[in-house]
């Protein structure tokens, strides 16, 4: 761990985190975000038309425009993922897979949710050598060929509809009856000659250097098969990935992070924001304003660590709860 010590360390690169980053560079603190990528979950939409000010935009477009923001005010940025925080006095430390540690006065945690997996031997393994979660980020390496979208619902069939436009051949594989009542549905079904293999899970991926087949349960039989695809497209949901944290924050029983009205969590120093709390309304305009809340949260945090002057006159009341 090097010597220097942060004013507080963002854990993600969602729009929560890009959001803290801006808001907490332009208090004047020494801000350090560590995150898997930029953007997070917002990356994966086509197109945002509910943001105020912006009338339509990317996902991916609108986390970079934040991130140009970020960068201006100096912010650090380390590409790597966080596995373990500790408390040690009145500092934190963020430990990560590869990088080493990294000391802070306070931390905000805004690393939004993640893909689910399907839990299957094979699938980590064959991480980007055809298993995707990013039908949008992976679709154009897919060209022409045969993939498997796993899961239901609006991200499996906008990944189905995404992928046959790049002339796949496309099996939608669900563990229900998948039956399709919606009659536009219906017809673009149809006119994109999906193949449909209901009541079925994926038990394991196959392949060596990349994807080679599937082996598929059917749930009411028990029958097992094998199919021959190229790609694989997990598209099951988010879900917020929080157990390293369980003893350090409170949780709910959805496993999303408790915070107060100011974004504090359970532990005084430690703010969250963004779809890992427990914040009912997933939407991006909520999310980044939850991350400016979070950083002038630790902002505040700070300045009565150092005995300064803070912006909320019953502050005490909250850090010493």
């Amino acid at each position: 761990m090097s010597g220097k010590v942060f004013d507080t360390i963002i854990i993600g690169g969602s729009i929560a985190g890009l959001a803290a980053a801006l808001y907490a560079t332009r208090q004047g603190l020494k801000t350090l975000v560590i995150a898997k990528d930029i953007g997070g979950q917002l990356a994966l939409a086509p197109r945002i038309e509910n943001y105020p000010g912006i009338k339509a935009v990317a996902g991916l477009e609108l986390a970079q425009m934040v991130k140009e923001q970020v960068d201006e005010f100096g912010a650090e940025f380390v590409y790597d993922e966080t596995v373990s925080i500790s408390q040690r006095n009145n500092s934190f430390v963020a430990s990560t897979k590869v990088s080493g540690d990294y000391e802070a006065l306070t931390v905000i945690l805004a690393f939004g949710k993640t893909p689910k997996s399907l839990d299957v031997p094979g699938e980590d393994r064959l991480v980007g050598r055809g298993v995707s979660y990013c039908a949008i980020c992976d679709a154009p390496l897919f060209k022409e060929k045969k993939v498997a979208v796993v899961g239901w619902g609006d991200h499996a069939f906008k990944a189905v509809k995404l992928l046959r436009a790049y002339g796949n051949k496309v099996y939608l594989i669900h563990k229900g009856e998948a039956k399709l009542t919606d009659e536009e549905l219906i017809r673009e079904s149809k006119e994109m000659n999906v193949v449909y293999v209901p009541n079925s899970t994926v038990s394991e991926i196959k392949g060596d250097k990349k994807v080679r087949s599937i082996r598929l349960k059917n749930v009411k039989t028990g029958d097992e098969s094998e199919l021959e695809v190229d790609g694989v497209f997990v598209e099951m949901g988010y879900a917020a990935k929080t157990g390293w944290l369980k003893d350090f924050v409170q949780l709910n029983e959805n496993g999303e992070i408790i915070t107060d009205k100011l974004g504090m969590t359970s532990r005084p120093g430690v703010f969250a924001a963004g779809d890992v709390t427990d914040m009912l309304y997933k939407q991006a305009v909520i999310a980044a304003a939850q991350g400016a809340i979070a950083a002038l949260s630790a902002y505040n945090y700070i300045q009565q660590l150092k005995g300064r002057p803070t912006r909320k006159s019953d502050w005490g009341k909250l850090i010493s709860r």
